[in-house]
């Protein structure tokens, strides 16, 4: 029993760094894509007289251009 515990701390237990890294860069890239995408919708109930943030860029569809 002692020898499974002894293996298994020296073989594994930590979690490779590119997967980690990989998730962390999708998860800002979708919180990112996801922003920029509500703030170019349609304005919900209430924020219809809001200001677009200035970091944000706006993208025109097909109709406006």
């Amino acid at each position: 029993m002692n020898l499974l515990i002894e293996v298994s701390s020296k073989t594994g237990g930590q979690f490779p760094t590119a997967f980690t890294a990989v998730y962390v860069v999708g998860f800002i890239a979708a919180v990112t894509i996801g922003s920029i995408a509500w703030y170019n919708s349609k304005r919900p109930v209430g924020w219809e007289d809001k200001e677009r943030p200035d970091f944000v860029p706006e993208v025109k569809d097909g109709e406006n251009s």
